[in-house]
């Protein structure tokens, strides 16, 4: 295996929502003519411009920020980077009414929590530390990582 093999990524978003603005240039268009204005092309000009533009920020955004790529060596999320080593055990998922503690643990990234959409996985890091991978394929993300880090230590040596 090299650090270059990918074992899981997810992108963030998908750059299919930048035809939110044309759509939206067609619309007001399909708006006006319905409303009687004949086609005048800078209502729906505007809209095309301003929609395509800010779905566009926000999709590079999120695929900033909110990608997930696992490789051998390194576990990323968004822009912050764990090395597989530092990861000690994956804890179970959460199940039934209480809340597991890792749940309170910081999620790995630089936002502030697990980002909406994703499920948090509980890890267990070294220097008795705790924190919270995430992604929304995560029973594949937890599968990987559980294989990375039972390779590396026996399950039994981690209880």
């Amino acid at each position: 295996m090299t650090d270059a093999e990918v074992l899981f990524y997810e992108p963030g978003a998908s750059w299919l929502w930048v035809l939110s603005g044309p759509a939206a240039g067609i619309a007001m268009a399909l708006i006006q003519l319905s409303a009687g204005y004949g086609f005048q092309l800078l209502v729906p000009g505007i809209f095309f411009v301003l929609v395509t533009t800010f779905m566009a920020v926000q999709i590079h955004a999120a695929r900033i920020h909110t990608s997930v790529e696992l490789t051998p060596l390194t576990l990323r999320q968004g822009t912050e980077i764990l090395k597989i080593d530092d990861i000690l055990r994956i804890y179970p998922e959460a199940s039934g009414p209480e809340l597991p503690k890792w749940q309170a643990a910081r999620a790995l990234g630089e936002l502030t929590g697990v980002p909406r959409g994703r499920t948090g996985i509980g890890l267990k890091l070294n220097n008795d530390r705790a924190a919270q991978a995430w992604a929304r394929k995560h029973r594949q993300l937890r599968a990987e990582l559980t294989r990375l880090v039972e390779e590396r230590i026996p399950p039994e040596a981690t209880a």
